[in-house]
C-alpha cells in the first residue's frame, strides 16, 4: 500500500519549499513582526498570536538568500516543535500537495550532511525541498532563542 505524505508548499523567490502538513498550525498574512533582543540572526522577531508570543524564523537567512523588505502580501506559516509554536515568514504559500511517499529523495542521499532539507521532490515544474521545523534550528540557536524568550517572559511580568 502506498503511502502519500502531505506538504504545505511555499515560494521563496522562484524556489518553491515545504513543509509536512502535520507540523502546521495555520497560515495568516504577515504581521508587525518585533524585534527580539538577544535572539539569534536566524530569528527576525516575535508576533503576538492571541496572547502567545511566537518567534518568527527568516527562511531567507538559513538559505543564504537575498534579504526582502516585508510586504502586506507576505505570510506567515505557523507551525509546531516538540519545544515550542514558531512561525516562518514566507513570500507566499501555494498549497497542499499529496506526494506518494516513494517520490521523496531523502536529503542525506543528495548531500551528505545536509542539516535543513529533510527531502526533495522532484515536480513537473521544478523541485521542492521539504524541511522539519524540529531540525530547522542549529542547538547554539537553540539554546540562544530559548534564553532570549526567557528574558522576554521574564521582562514581561
Amino acid at each position: 500500500m502506498n503511502r502519500s505524505i502531505r506538504l504545505v508548499n511555499f515560494n521563496l523567490d522562484d524556489q518553491k519549499y515545504a513543509l509536512f502538513l502535520s507540523a502546521v498550525v495555520r497560515i495568516i498574512h504577515a504581521v508587525e513582526i518585533t524585534r527580539l533582543p538577544k535572539a539569534p540572526e536566524i530569528v527576525l522577531g516575535v508576533i503576538n498570536m492571541r496572547g502567545l508570543i511566537i518567534p518568527v524564523f527568516d527562511i531567507r537567512k538559513r538559505f543564504r538568500l537575498p534579504q526582502k523588505e516585508i510586504q502586506l502580501d507576505h505570510q506567515l506559516i505557523i507551525g509546531t516543535t516538540s519545544k515550542r509554536t514558531v512561525a516562518l515568514l514566507v513570500d507566499y504559500v501555494n498549497d497542499v500537495v499529496d506526494i506518494p511517499e516513494e517520490k521523496i529523495i531523502a536529503g542525506e542521499k543528495i548531500l551528505p550532511g545536509l542539516e535543513y532539507v529533510e527531502g526533495v521532490v522532484k515536480m513537473e515544474d521544478g523541485m521542492i525541498l521539504i524541511h522539519d521545523l524540529e531540525r530547522f534550528l542549529s542547538l547554539q540557536e537553540e539554546k540562544a532563542l530559548h534564553e532570549a524568550m526567557e528574558e522576554l517572559n521574564q521582562n514581561e511580568r
